[in-house]
């Protein structure tokens, strides 16, 4: 990974082995979640932290 705060969708896809449009719908929900829980989000992109707790169940500790 880049030195970057967020992910976009060809990094997710890259980073999973899945499709783009996959990866699309993979942000989508991940930034609805993030949404309901009051936190600001870019369309397309999700954090490098949180798709690191999300996918493989890291905690933040972990990922740092």
């Amino acid at each position: 990974m880049k030195n970057t705060i967020l992910m976009n969708a060809q990094e997710v896809a890259e980073a999973l082995g899945v499709s783009k449009a996959s990866a699309y719908k993979m942000i989508h929900v991940w930034n609805e979640k993030l949404q309901k829980m009051g936190y600001t989000t870019v369309s397309g992109r999700i954090s490098w932290k949180y798709f690191q707790e999300q996918f493989y169940g890291l905690t933040e500790k972990e990922v740092m």
